[in-house]
């Protein structure tokens, strides 16, 4: 009996094409991956329209000797389980053998970073700037102000850009943020973010016209009212630059992982910088446990007998 899995795959294709819009990309990906199975799986004695679990499940571990990363592997299954429920609606196999597929655990990348040191730079020029006369000194002092509140506190940049401006007339160490969910919590500011903030209300007070000021403290002419998260974002850029740091390693989000990393470093709790960051669950937390894994194996090479001993022999 002549196999069609080929004629099968290229029907199958169509039926994206025709019935789902499927774009020319997604049509050449969808190939590409399909084409691959049906060669495995010839080589191997077998066809996509006879093969079985055991047979998908081998392919998917050929896939990982191929050195392909756990998400070009998802990739490669979502393909073949759309695939075979297409040839299982169609009649032209009895079961879906994808079913009992398990998708390939994907690796939770760690989250770029920057050094104290760097952010040291990036602070120093941000006060260096600020510190100038010029025409845009209002401007420098709101990205000062702006970056200093985000290193002290891991605010998310949209909970930063749309802090009302009721956060001037507050007198202490700790600001209160509404993040995810309208859910508040409580963080402390350092000395410096509270310095920045006061020089920079004071700046903005002196510069505003006559009328109703906006209620944000970081007002914009967009149509939220408030400055775009994608502007600081730039802006922060131009100062990593300035400061000689790769502005393609810095975010606003960097800077976040930046607070929790450097926290947790110095010996902060976990519990406590999921609590700052606004997390609802500590397993998102944890993709900073590579920072309390190293500084416990320097805990033990510094603090433990053993170690100690093992380094006076060396």
């Amino acid at each position: 009996m002549r196999d069609l899995s080929a004629a099968h795959i290229e029907a199958f294709l169509e039926m994206l094409s025709a019935e789902r819009g499927a774009a020319e990309n997604t049509l050449q990906s969808y190939r590409r991956d399909l084409d691959d199975l049906y060669d495995f799986l010839i080589s191997h004695k077998t066809t996509p329209l006879l093969a079985e679990s055991k047979n998908l499940s081998a392919y998917l571990a050929n896939l990982g000797k191929r050195a392909f990363a756990p998400s070009s592997q998802a990739r490669r299954l979502s393909a073949m389980r759309q695939f075979y429920k297409f040839l299982y609606a169609e009649g032209l196999r009895g079961e879906d053998p994808t079913a009992v597929l398990d998708a390939p655990k994907k690796q939770r990348a760690l989250p770029k970073n920057l050094s104290e040191a760097d952010v040291t730079r990036l602070l120093e020029r941000a006060a260096l700037e600020a510190a100038e006369p010029a025409k845009d000194h209002l401007n420098r002092l709101r990205m000062l102000a702006l970056l200093e509140l985000l290193y002290a506190t891991g605010m998310r940049v949209s909970e930063l850009v749309s802090l009302p401006l009721k956060v001037l007339e507050q007198d202490g160490r700790f600001l209160m943020i509404r993040g995810k969910g309208n859910k508040e919590r409580l963080v402390p500011l350092s000395r410096s973010s509270i310095a920045a903030l006061k020089a920079y209300g004071e700046a903005k007070k002196a510069a505003e016209t006559d009328g109703e000021p906006s209620p944000w403290l970081f007002p914009s002419h967009g149509s939220a009212g408030y400055l775009p998260r994608q502007v600081f974002a730039r802006d922060l850029k131009g100062l990593a630059a300035r400061a000689g740091i790769k502005a393609a390693s810095i975010s606003p989000h960097v800077m976040r992982h930046a607070f929790a990393s450097h926290l947790l470093a110095h010996g902060a709790d976990l519990r406590v910088v999921q609590e700052l960051l606004g997390h609802s669950d500590i397993s998102t937390t944890q993709i900073y446990t590579h920072v309390l894994e190293e500084r416990l194996r320097q805990l033990v090479e510094t603090h433990h007998p053993l170690a100690k001993e093992a380094k006076n022999r060396d």
